[in-house]
């Protein structure tokens, strides 16, 4: 169970971090690498889509090598919300579904709903979750997953480049990403180069002690994004049970058409 625990945590970095919108108007795709400590872990697939008025992103895991023989993990998941210049995006639905060794055809769903002059994420009609949802406090104003790189790369093309918070929920448990873009060392590079923290806020394993629990323990990640006008992620490196995963961008495409495994 921890080791399928510790996967999908890395599935979760990984869906967060490499979902994103390309240029308004546009749609571009990606393939990407996955190692875990030295090693080959698995396969990404992204479709981005977005315009001035909306976003839809996809991701496709599938997992490879040893983590496929201890995890047997491979999932899917969409979101899709507005856009709008001033403010951050606003989620309608977010959808996953993922299979482990034993756990098969999971599904986790999540709709946006307004009322009392906020929005809430609740959980969907396919949802097959059984922990209780965190209180509705801790589910209010928040993005999901995918969401929030969207977010990320939205305060990007708005000229930020310094620090700014998006509050994430994923169906169990609401943590900030507190993004700070790194000074440039090379302005030749044209790359922006981002420390992300993953800071838990509620819905964690040990979130009451004080033993240092990795999963309750903000989480480091360091993330490279091309510094032009479509802000391509490049690469990811994150800490997952004591060991780097590295993610890198193997083949960029300019739709997912184009893109295929």
């Amino acid at each position: 169970m921890g080791a399928r625990r510790r996967w999908f945590g890395a599935a979760v970095a990984v869906g967060l971090f490499f979902t994103s919108t390309g240029a308004f108007g546009a749609e571009t795709a990606g393939l990407y690498q996955a190692y875990w400590a030295g090693l080959p872990a698995g396969d990404i697939r992204l479709v981005l889509r977005d315009d001035p008025t909306g976003y839809r992103d996809e991701i496709a895991i599938r997992s490879e090598g040893l983590a496929w023989l201890f995890t047997k993990f491979r999932g899917t998941a969409t979101a899709e919300g507005r856009l709008a210049a001033d403010r951050p995006p606003s989620p309608n639905h977010y959808e996953a579904r993922y299979d482990l060794r034993k756990a098969r055809d999971k599904r986790l769903s999540m709709q946006f709903t307004a009322r009392a002059s906020a929005l809430f994420a609740e959980r969907g009609p396919t949802d097959t979750g059984k922990k209780p949802q965190l209180a509705d406090d801790f589910r209010k104003n928040v993005l999901d997953p995918l969401s929030a790189l969207t977010a990320i790369r939205h305060e990007l093309r708005r000229g930020n480049r310094g620090s700014f918070t998006v509050p994430v929920y994923d169906g169990a448990r609401r943590f900030d990403v507190i993004a700070r873009v790194l000074p440039s060392k090379n302005n030749s590079e044209h790359v922006l180069h981002l420390r992300l923290t993953l800071s838990p806020v509620a819905g964690f394993k040990g979130e009451t002690s004080d033993d240092g629990d990795p999963e309750n323990a903000p989480r480091p990640v360091d993330v490279a994004i091309s510094d032009d006008a479509r802000l391509l992620p490049l690469s990811m490196r994150v800490s997952i049970a004591y060991m780097p995963l590295v993610v890198e961008l193997t083949r960029p495409c300019d739709s997912g058409a184009m893109c295929r495994w």
